[in-house]
């Protein structure tokens, strides 16, 4: 079976002190590509020369982070901008709003957002959407800048079954993590009204590890175990979620080859 992590931050500091017995694990566990969203302009070099080490394997996204929208968000943007121009990168993200630890620059998180789905457009590269506590706001966001040209997926997708609905009117993909297997998560009653063809698998590591790792640093082999809760879910096979959800990554990400 052929995996694809399509949102995990193995360039981070947690990482530092085992990364290639971490991939080695990853590999191990049939994980083919793992697609990297970029946090801001301190967290592109760590990010690249991993993807750059690791060019078969890990691809980089390039994006500006919401909680790292702050009093420097022109520079930070640049530096995005700057990046998209120099090299190829399979999606624009990590991007949108998050409202949960700070609502001091909601308005330039919103322009940051817009700004951000604009490039997208222009480039023609899906949206790896990051929201918490703005679903109704992002969403709204979202379907405004839709003309046809917007793709992409919600990250770590937590939202209700009118979420759900309205991700899938635009043609958008619903990003599974580690939640879906935590004991007292609403996500399986609604993933189950879910077709496949909307679903992406990813870990986020080194956060939200899925049970039973929870407590631990989240990594990408660890996908595997999220995997096997939804196929339970779905009530397919193992086999048949990989094929489903890795073309599924293929199509979106415009990956030629695994």
């Amino acid at each position: 079976m052929q995996w694809i992590d399509t949102h995990t931050h193995l360039y981070l500091e947690q990482f530092d002190y085992d990364r290639d017995a971490m991939l080695g694990r990853a590999f191990d566990a049939g994980i083919v590509k793992l697609l990297m969203p970029n946090i801001d302009r301190d967290s592109i070099d760590a990010m690249l020369a991993l993807c750059d080490r690791y060019p078969d394997k890990c691809l980089p996204m390039m994006g500006l982070h919401p909680t790292s929208v702050k009093e420097d968000a022109e520079l930070q943007l640049k530096a995005v901008e700057d990046q998209l121009s120099r090299r190829k990168y399979c999606a624009i993200g990590e991007i949108g709003i998050d409202l949960y630890w700070d609502k001091t620059y909601y308005d330039a998180q919103l322009k940051a957002f817009r700004l951000q789905l604009d490039w997208a457009k222009e480039l023609d590269l899906p949206v790896a959407i990051h929201t918490r506590e703005a679903f109704p706001l992002i969403l709204q966001l979202v379907e405004e800048a839709q003309d046809g040209r917007l793709k992409g997926v919600f990250h770590c997708f937590s939202g209700n079954g009118e979420d759900a609905r309205r991700i899938m009117d635009m043609g958008f993909f619903m990003g599974i993590g580690g939640i879906i297997t935590y004991k007292k998560s609403t996500l399986p009653e609604l993933i189950k009204q879910v077709p496949t063809d909307y679903l992406l698998l990813e870990t986020d590591s080194p956060f939200l590890p899925p049970t039973p790792h929870r407590g631990k640093r989240n990594e990408s082999s660890f996908l595997v175990e999220t995997a096997r809760c939804l196929a339970e879910i779905k009530s397919i096979s193992m086999e048949e979620l990989a094929q489903i959800t890795t073309r599924n990554a293929m199509n979106l990400f415009k990956i030629k080859e695994i």
